[in-house]
């Protein structure tokens, strides 16, 4: 199978995020980020890694464009940095960092790559946090002028954009857990941010359209098809409250389906953040449904775990294979999700706009052999391939990522990229996954 089984009109292409490989996190009037400070401090991040200048990308994007029209990369997923462009998150506008993203997006143009655009990938202005960031219910203010800015600026060329990028990531890992940034704690923190991240989503998507009607909108989730770890009761209740928490709790509100409260009693206190219109104004009609897959979650009951009774089984426990985050590798689990969010009456169209594999690569001799992530592709993408002859409404496969980057809490240990970064050198090396991407969106390689 190649390229054409997925036909003329799907979308391919490759993504990225602003603060995982733009680097110059002080450069041309730049705020400061949640992640500028979370990384700045000490034990956040593994090795005390930060993303001041990450691939340098601020400074080295034609390179990276040519390098990826040579690849014959047809569609470029990148976010805005919401500092970058207002230092205070609001009112100031960073001129200098306005013309940098004109300078990107026309460049990107001009090589024949067309710009997919997503407004927030987890770097609120640090000045926002300060005053609450998405706890303070003031954020849908904050962020509708954010989006209308960007709109305004670059929706002449930009006609496909993302609002946020996994809700639930920057929601669950940075107000509930801690362990990303701006490292709150604890369902005080977590509820409101919840559901003013789900209003924003659906006040982007409003705000974006007011301004540019033509313009192909949608937001994306991280999303993992979820089993029980044995087929007891508790074990299938269990599953069925974390498949509600991780793949269901923006998208529902989105399609005009509410909070999945029924099955996740513990979040009925968010009723107490909502205010009068509020279920009508989650709801927007998005063109495309960004899905982001790389792994499935096998789970159990456990008394003893606070709100969801519900526990992980590692892969490592159920000797499976893995990569080096610690996700099982499991194809079939896209193909699950696929299907799972196509069963939605409603459904827009699904895009992947996220799916790879981070493994232990190693530069040799000017060459990266990464044969694990060349498989990954290959076995993902037959089982997108499968969904979408089955009737899923896929239309879209972006792998991430471009380039090895800063991956969050993580640092820089885990390697996603097609292309290989040298963080001493900042040289760039396409790897033998790259290759081959090149050579199967050319048609000369099969899955």
């Amino acid at each position: 199978m190649n390229k054409n089984a997925f036909g003329e009109d799907f979308n391919w292409g490759v993504s990225t995020a602003a603060y995982q490989i733009e680097g110059a996190h002080e450069a041309e009037g730049k705020g400061a980020s949640i992640w500028d400070v979370f990384s700045g401090t000490k034990g956040k991040v593994k090795l005390n890694h930060n993303g001041n200048l990450a691939c340098d990308f601020f400074n080295r994007y034609p390179d990276d464009l040519q390098l990826m029209q040579i690849m014959h990369i047809p569609n470029f997923r990148f976010s805005l940095s919401w500092s970058r462009l207002l230092p205070d998150g609001y009112g100031r506008l960073n001129k200098a960092g306005l013309d940098y993203y004109n300078r990107l997006i026309d460049h990107c143009l001009e090589l024949g790559i067309t710009p997919w655009v997503t407004l927030y990938h987890w770097d609120l202005p640090h000045a926002l946090e300060m005053q609450g960031g998405w706890t303070n219910r003031l954020v849908l203010e904050w962020f509708q002028e954010y989006a209308a800015l960007c709109v305004s600026q670059f929706g002449d060329r930009v006609k496909h954009w993302m609002v946020l990028n996994e809700p639930m990531v920057f929601t669950g890992a940075g107000y509930f857990l801690g362990v990303h940034a701006p490292g709150r704690r604890g369902f005080g923190s977590f509820v409101p941010a919840v559901h003013h991240a789900a209003l924003c989503q659906a006040i982007g998507g409003r705000t974006i359209r007011s301004l540019q009607p033509e313009t192909t909108i949608g937001t994306t989730f991280s999303c993992s098809y979820i089993e029980p770890f044995r087929p007891h009761e508790k074990d299938v209740r269990a599953a069925r409250r974390v498949d509600a928490l991780l793949n269901r709790l923006f998208l529902e509100p989105a399609l005009g389906l509410g909070y999945p409260l029924d099955d996740l009693k513990f979040m009925r206190r968010i009723e107490k953040y909502m205010q009068p219109g509020d279920e009508e104004m989650l709801a927007f009609d998005f063109d495309f449904i960004g899905v982001q897959n790389y792994t499935r979650e096998v789970v159990k009951y456990s008394f003893w775990t606070p709100f969801l009774q519900a526990s992980l089984v590692p892969p490592r426990k159920r000797n499976v294979p893995y990569t080096l985050m610690n996700w099982e590798v499991y194809p079939e689990s896209i193909y699950h999700i696929l299907q799972q969010f196509s069963r939605y009456p409603n459904i827009p169209k699904l895009i992947v706009t996220e799916n790879g594999a981070a493994f232990p690569d190693q530069l040799l001799n000017g060459q990266v052999h990464d044969p694990q992530r060349v498989s990954f592709l290959q076995q993902y993408l037959q089982q997108v391939l499968r969904a979408k002859e089955e009737g899923a409404k896929v239309a879209g496969y972006f792998v991430w990522s471009f380039v090895d980057n800063f991956e969050w809490a993580e640092g820089y240990d885990p390697r996603f990229g097609l292309v290989h970064v040298d963080y001493e050198t900042l040289q760039r090396t396409i790897k033998s996954s790259g290759y081959w991407y090149r050579d199967f969106l050319q048609g000369k390689a099969t899955l």
